[in-house]
């Protein structure tokens, strides 16, 4: 049976004039995606098509265009002729083709080429009959149905009894471009997953401080970020040298105030290495209160340092909703590798949970950081990310 895989989309259905803008986005995302297994992409009535695959690697391609942000489902169909005895057959092959021969049934027809003869509710009822005197053992139930029975009528008709969900979201590419700050911890990769998924392509800078911080956190960074990148697309992994700037704040800040001043200086280097690559704002994993430096007053200090939006999307979570969605991105067991980032080191006993923006910046008074802050800007490696 001739075979084709449907992309069904969810909000670019939205979008009014600005439709094909999206689709066209989100197409060229598609064809990208399966090139490497030979597919071919169309578009025609609102339906994204994919053919051309071989049947064996047909599941593998379903399974990396589940990641594209735009697709909010997909399902592998077959192809029948556009007469109701060829629907009728192919459906009852298609049924045994996947071992459905006994069980409740539901068949969903939608006739979006209204010059076939048949209404929506009559081509539900003539293939309702049609597997029912080819198979004794089914039997209809509307309402609950073991299985559903899809018939698209379009330029083609389509036959389908399920249907893999995707990311959904908005298209990369559609609304703009940002820098995470990607740590090697479970919230920053989320945090970055979430809006890329509202269609904004990602940048990333990553603090590293060696010798306190190992090549294998710095690895196991570069691996998140290629994680994220088999969602999004390729990604720039800016990696900042911060170790001279961090001993100089560890040796001349007041104890309770350094991971503020800390977290001040990265989002500095940040929002200079967003400026320097066209990105429009930064991307934190921050939740609030998860630790000193995430409480209201802390995260006021950080923000008064840039001049650009601060995206949290974490903002509201707790860790186990973080987590849970760090498992199903798959970037959750990479994050809980035991290698250090530079914001587990110089951890103070006691951190300052209320700071002021006095109290931080009498502290960074303590010593001039300029120098070493445009060494750090100068000197990151940049890192081409891929998808797989």
């Amino acid at each position: 049976m001739n075979s084709i895989i449907l992309v069904k989309v969810g909000e670019v259905h939205l979008k009014g004039l600005n439709r094909p803008y999206f689709e066209k986005k989100l197409i060229n995302h598609i064809r990208t995606a399966v090139k490497p297994y030979g597919g071919v992409v169309k578009s025609a009535q609102s339906r994204i098509y994919v053919c051309g695959i071989d049947e064996a690697r047909t599941d593998e391609a379903m399974k990396k265009l589940s990641k594209i942000f735009g697709i909010h489902a997909l399902s592998k169909a077959v192809v029948a002729q556009k007469n109701m005895e060829s629907i009728a057959g192919t459906v009852i092959d298609t049924l045994r083709a996947e071992g459905i021969t006994s069980g409740s049934f539901k068949i969903k027809a939608r006739r979006s080429d209204k010059r076939f003869p048949l209404e929506s509710p009559e081509i539900c009822a003539q293939l309702g009959g049609a597997v029912l005197e080819a198979m004794p053992d089914m039997r209809v139930d509307v309402h609950t149905p073991e299985h559903i029975i899809e018939v698209e009528v379009r330029e083609e008709v389509y036959i389908y009894t399920s249907e893999m969900p995707a990311v959904g979201g908005m298209p990369v590419g559609t609304n703009g471009k940002a820098m995470l700050l990607l740590s090697g911890g479970i919230d920053s990769p989320v945090a970055g997953y979430m809006i890329a998924k509202r269609g904004v392509v990602l940048e990333a800078v990553h603090f590293h401080s060696f010798p306190h911080t190992s090549e294998r956190a710095k690895e196991k960074v570069i691996e998140l970020a290629r994680l994220l990148a088999d969602y999004c697309g390729p990604i720039r992994l800016h990696i900042v040298s911060f170790t001279q700037l961090q001993e100089a704040i560890y040796t001349n800040c007041p104890d309770k105030t350094i991971t503020v001043v800390m977290r001040r200086y990265m989002m500095r280097i940040a929002e200079e290495i967003a400026r320097a690559n066209g990105a429009e704002a930064l991307i934190t994993g921050e939740s609030i209160g998860q630790v000193a430096s995430q409480t209201m007053e802390s995260l006021c200090c950080t923000d008064s340092v840039v001049n650009m939006p601060v995206f949290r999307p974490l903002i509201g979570m707790d860790k186990l909703e973080i987590m849970d969605i760090a498992s199903r991105i798959g970037t959750y067991e990479t994050s809980i590798l035991p290698y250090e980032d530079c914001c587990t080191v110089f951890t103070p006993r006691h951190p300052v949970t209320h700071p002021t923006l006095e109290l931080i910046a009498q502290a960074e008074e303590c010593f001039d950081a300029s120098d070493m802050l445009r060494i750090a800007v100068d000197t990151a490696e940049t890192v081409e990310i891929t998808c797989d």
